[in-house]
């Protein structure tokens, strides 16, 4: 058996990598919660340990590993489950987690069911999961992986062996970028500055050298507010439109989807992802006052938009280091309130105002 790929796979994360080559060399358990912020690695690790348990219970291991790897994987003892829209469905959790662990492998000795992004189960999906994860078959291995575990029911935690994953240093997010092409033809600094931009996540990273990604930067360092407001919704729009469609194709292929799940799903899908960019939006805006008072102060090491030193010189010539600091404060400040449901424009247009009052 060998382990390279998981090593490889968990080369920023040496207490995951040292905890799942341990389960693999003494025997692996039945659940895991790979528990850790987005982009930290979580999904690559989980691909290739669930192919090293399949290879190892496989007539030609070699070859298990290698399509078990691919993704998609059209290995049929790999089952892997994200969900379409904002949450999994129930009935997909039911059909092909729950019932589908009670079939017989159908190569080698092993199952493995991958759940990706498990915080997004439904309670109802979480409670019919207990049973599976206390008492599965014993060719059965579950793989729950988890940005929020705090949104997972204790009995579901507490049935799970916990992986953690912690966020990558921005220097191994620059490897990450580097290493699959996400950074194209950027230039070195702005790779840098969306590495350190991304919070440890590799994901976020990803996005912010995309077009969209570099036009939010943009919109939040004017800060033009409307632009941000508008970039969201943009974003939730297409996340809808992605989700819907991709809930047609599973209706197409005989699963039961009636349409006002459909048009619900969507909605949840293009909600979660217009909040999301909206937030990074705002983080953005907090990152470059923070950027701007350590600029002010002569700290220019920990300056997070490597690739705007100059505009940031510029721009901090006049200005005193803790008014900076607050417009970041209150940045942050009504980040924690959109999350209480409050008016989105009268907030940010509340912002604006004060950031204008404080540095213009």
């Amino acid at each position: 058996m060998t382990t390279s790929t998981l090593e490889t796979a968990t080369e920023h994360q040496p207490r995951a990598r040292a905890a799942l080559s341990a389960a693999l060399a003494t025997g692996p358990g039945h659940a895991y919660l790979f528990e850790g912020p987005r982009g930290a690695g979580k999904r690559p690790a989980a691909r290739a340990f669930a192919a090293e348990i399949l290879a190892s219970g496989a007539p030609d291991p070699g070859d298990a590993r290698r399509r078990a790897l691919l993704d998609p994987s059209p290995h049929p003892d790999l089952v892997w489950l994200a969900p379409t829209g904002a949450q999994h469905l129930v009935e997909e959790v039911r059909e092909r987690v729950i019932r589908a662990a009670s079939y017989r492998p159908f190569e080698g000795d092993k199952r493995v069911f991958v759940v990706e992004a498990a915080e997004a189960l439904r309670d109802e999906s979480q409670n019919a999961l207990l049973k599976t994860l206390e008492e599965p078959p014993e060719f059965v291995h579950l793989i729950l992986l988890s940005s929020e575990p705090a949104l997972l029911l204790e009995t579901v935690g507490s049935r799970c062996q916990v992986v953690p994953f912690a966020a990558l240093p921005p220097g191994a997010v620059e490897a990450v970028l580097r290493e699959d092409g996400s950074a194209g033809d950027a230039q070195a600094d702005e790779v840098a500055a969306a590495a350190r931009l991304s919070g440890g996540d590799a994901e976020a990273a990803r996005f912010l050298l995309s077009e969209q990604g570099r036009k939010l930067r943009a919109d939040a360092v004017a800060p033009d507010f409307k632009a941000l407001l508008a970039d969201a919704e943009a974003a939730g729009e297409e996340a809808e439109a992605a989700a819907r469609e991709a809930m047609e194709a599973d209706k197409e292929a005989g699963m039961k989807r009636s349409a006002r799940e459909i048009a619900d799903e969507g909605k949840r899908a293009g909600r979660r992802r217009r909040t999301d960019l909206l937030d990074l939006g705002l983080a953005l805006t907090a990152a470059w006052y923070r950027d701007l008072a350590a600029i002010a102060a002569a700290v220019p090491e920990v300056v997070h938009n490597r690739d705007r030193l100059d505009e940031l010189a510029e721009r901090a010539a006049r200005l005193d280091p803790s008014r900076a600091r607050r417009a970041a404060e209150l940045t942050q400040d009504t980040r924690r309130r959109l999350d209480l449901n409050v008016s989105e424009e009268l907030a940010l247009e509340a912002l604006l105002f004060r950031l204008q009052r404080l540095v213009g």
